[in-house]
């Protein structure tokens, strides 16, 4: 028996062996958030052990994504959307990022009550570290599924995300092994 689930690995319903479908109340239902949350707990914690020799925190490298990925300059009111978090919140993040070097802030030409944040070309040399720091990551969590079984996942996961209201994921067009 396991302590995260409650039950043996040979009880378990895998994806292979479908079973009557769970209602809102069902164990099934409770056990799949334990192991989504485990899962999740464990695949946080590779990466803030692969980002520290980068000198990123998890947030910082959240943000760096999602600047690389708005376009040549993104909108900090946009960039605290994105991530649901308050615009200080943002600020203190990027403030961070830019006495590291790898943004920096622009006046918005077309609201000047706006600022643009871009990667500087430090900003983007680290992206291609944070992305090998974050396969890593992903494939000490993910590695034990063959190709089939990650396919399965990612379709499901993109239907959870899909059916969220979850601004980080949802508020961009959902592609299958898209960066969210």
């Amino acid at each position: 028996m396991t302590p995260e689930t409650g039950t043996t690995p040979e009880t378990r319903t895998t994806p292979e062996t479908p079973t009557a479908e769970p209602g809102p109340g069902s164990d099934t239902t409770l056990e799949l958030a334990e192991l989504f949350t485990h899962t999740a707990r464990r695949l946080r914690r590779g990466s803030i052990a692969q980002l520290a020799p980068l000198g990123l925190t998890y947030a910082q490298a959240r943000v760096l994504r999602l600047v690389a990925a708005g376009g040549p300059r993104l909108r900090m009111a946009d960039l605290a959307a994105q991530l649901d978090v308050v615009p200080r919140s943002v600020t203190t993040m990027v403030d961070a990022l830019e006495a590291a070097g790898f943004v920096a802030r622009h006046a918005d030409p077309g609201d000047r009550r706006s600022v643009l944040v871009a990667l500087s070309d430090d900003g983007r040399r680290l992206l291609d570290r944070l992305e090998a720091a974050r396969r890593e990551s992903a494939e000490e969590v993910f590695g034990g599924l063959d190709p089939a079984q990650r396919a399965r996942l990612l379709v499901l996961l993109d239907a959870l995300c899909a059916k969220g209201s979850c601004v980080s994921c949802c508020g961009t067009t959902p592609t299958a092994g898209g960066d969210r």
